[in-house]
C-alpha cells in the first residue's frame, strides 16, 4: 500500500535535522510511477520535495541522480540559468531510502502547448546550449562516463543489430540508419557534456523562461544531439526550429550536423520501444512500436528534408570569417 504524504513528511524529518514541517502534499510519481513523493513545507517558510522509490530500476536511477547532483558544485551551478535541486538528506525505509530535496519552483512543461512565436521555445535552446558549455572536466572528475564519438557509433549501431535482428524493422528504415552510420562527417563532433536524458518532463518553466531542470542520473560527456533529439516531436516546425537556432547562436557551435544525429536519435527511439516489447514479451509494446515503425518509413519516405546524411559545408558568412580569424590571432 503506498505511503501517505503523512508518512513521508514523517520520514524527512528523520533525513534532514532541524526539518520543521508544518504541511505536506501529495506530489505526482514520477513518469512511471516509479516514486512515492509528497511536497512539504516548513516553517522558515522553504519547500521541499520527499521521495521513495516503488522499484529497483527507480531506486538505480535515484542513486545515479545523487551522485550526478554532488557532482554540480556551486561552481558549476552557476553557469546554468536555471536551478538544480541541491540534496538535503536521506533516512532507510523498508529496504530502500527516502531522499529529501529541496523544491524547484516552475511549471512542468507543456510541449505541445507552446505557441508560434513564443520566446519559450529559444528559451530551451539557450537552456540546453549552457548544458553543452559546461566544462568536462567536472564529469570526469566525478568519475561519470566520457565518451567519444567512435564509442558513441558503435553505441548505435549495436542498437541497430539488435533492432534488426527482430526482423521487424522495415528494411528502408534499415538502410537508412545504415548509410546514417556510415556517414564519416556525420560523427565528426566534439563530445560536451550532456544531461542524457532530457525530454518535455525535465523542464521546469515560468514567464515563458526555464526556472529548472530535474533529472540528471544520466549525466555524462556524450553526443549533443542526445540532449536534443526529443525537440523534434513537437507539433509544427516552430518549437524544433526555433529551439535549434537559439541552441547554435547560444553555443557558437561547428557542429553542424547535430540536428541531423538528433534525428536519427529519435527514429532509434522506436526501435528501442520495439526491443524493450521484445523483451518484456508483450505483444501490445511490440506492435505499438511496428505500427510505429511503418508509419516513420511513411513519414521520411521521399522526403528530402528529412535525410539523415550530412549537410554539404555552406559557405561561411563574414562574420564566421572574422570571427575564425580572430580566434586564430589569439591562438
Amino acid at each position: 500500500m503506498a505511503r501517505s504524504h503523512l508518512t513521508l513528511a514523517a520520514l524527512a524529518t528523520a533525513a534532514v535535522a532541524g526539518l520543521d514541517v508544518t504541511s505536506a502534499s501529495g506530489f505526482g510519481s514520477g513518469a512511471r510511477g516509479d516514486f512515492e513523493s509528497a511536497l512539504l513545507n516548513t516553517r522558515d517558510g522553504r519547500h521541499w520535495i520527499v521521495r521513495v522509490p516503488t522499484s529497483e530500476r527507480a531506486e538505480a536511477e535515484q542513486s545515479a541522480d545523487l551522485v550526478a547532483l554532488r557532482a554540480l558544485s556551486t561552481g558549476v551551478r552557476a553557469r546554468l540559468p536555471f536551478a538544480v535541486s541541491n540534496f538535503a538528506g536521506q533516512t532507510p525505509i523498508g529496504g530502500t531510502r527516502a531522499v529529501v530535496y529541496d523544491f524547484v519552483f516552475g511549471s512542468p512543461l507543456e510541449l505541445a502547448g507552446i505557441a508560434e512565436g513564443s520566446p519559450l521555445a529559444p528559451a530551451l535552446g539557450r537552456a540546453i546550449a549552457a548544458i553543452h558549455t559546461l566544462p568536462t572536466s567536472f564529469v570526469a572528475d566525478a568519475g561519470l562516463p566520457v565518451h567519444s564519438p567512435v564509442e558513441i557509433l558503435q553505441s548505435t549501431i549495436t542498437i541497430m543489430d539488435r533492432a534488426s535482428a527482430t526482423n521487424l524493422v522495415p528494411a528502408a528504415l534499415l538502410g537508412r540508419w545504415e548509410k546514417a552510420t556510415e556517414d564519416g562527417p556525420l560523427w565528426q563532433f566534439a563530445p560536451t557534456v550532456i544531461n542524457g536524458g532530457l525530454s518535455a518532463d525535465s523542464f521546469l518553466t515560468s514567464d515563458d523562461e526555464v526556472t529548472g531542470l530535474l533529472g540528471w542520473q544520466s549525466l555524462s560527456v556524450g553526443d549533443p544531439a542526445r540532449d536534443l533529439y526529443w525537440l523534434l516531436s513537437a507539433r509544427g516546425e516552430y518549437v524544433a526550429e526555433t529551439a535549434f537556432d537559439a541552441y547554435n547562436e547560444a553555443r557558437g557551435s561547428s557542429d553542424r550536423q547535430v540536428k541531423h544525429r538528433a534525428m536519427l536519435y529519435a527514429e532509434l527511439e522506436i526501435a528501442k520501444w520495439l526491443l524493450h516489447g521484445t523483451q518484456e514479451r508483450s505483444t501490445e509494446i511490440v506492435d505499438d512500436a511496428v505500427q510505429m515503425l511503418h508509419g516513420l518509413v511513411d513519414t521520411v519516405q521521399n522526403d528530402l528534408d528529412q535525410t539523415l546524411s550530412h549537410n554539404t559545408m555552406p559557405v561561411m558568412a563574414v562574420e564566421e570569417v572574422e570571427a575564425m580569424l580572430d580566434r586564430d590571432r589569439r591562438a
